[in-house]
């Protein structure tokens, strides 16, 4: 299965877990998953894990793509402005 689902992401049609958080300002990556199903049972741990480390205004996606860095942090101006913000916002559950 891990060359499948290394396929899948190397074509940039794995499932990743996306969660955005408020504070601190961050968007994380979890992934890859070969399947939507095994990521969305995969998204409570990791809201846990942040929870846990104290995070706070969770938004969590399960959705295909492919991304570059697994950790954005707002603190070095990585992540969109927030006028970009609400267009972003629809990706969010």
């Amino acid at each position: 299965m891990e060359f499948f689902t290394s396929l899948l992401n190397t074509l940039g049609f794995a499932w990743w877990v996306e969660i955005g958080t408020d504070h601190p300002r961050c968007i994380y990556y979890f992934g890859p998953f070969a399947t939507e199903a095994a990521a969305a049972a995969e998204k409570d741990g990791y809201i846990e894990d942040l929870e846990n480390e104290g995070a706070q205004g969770i938004r969590v996606a399960v959705k295909r793509c492919k991304p570059t860095k697994l950790t954005i942090f707002d603190e070095v101006g990585e992540l969109p402005q927030k006028g970009m913000a609400t267009q972003l916002s629809g990706q969010f559950q």
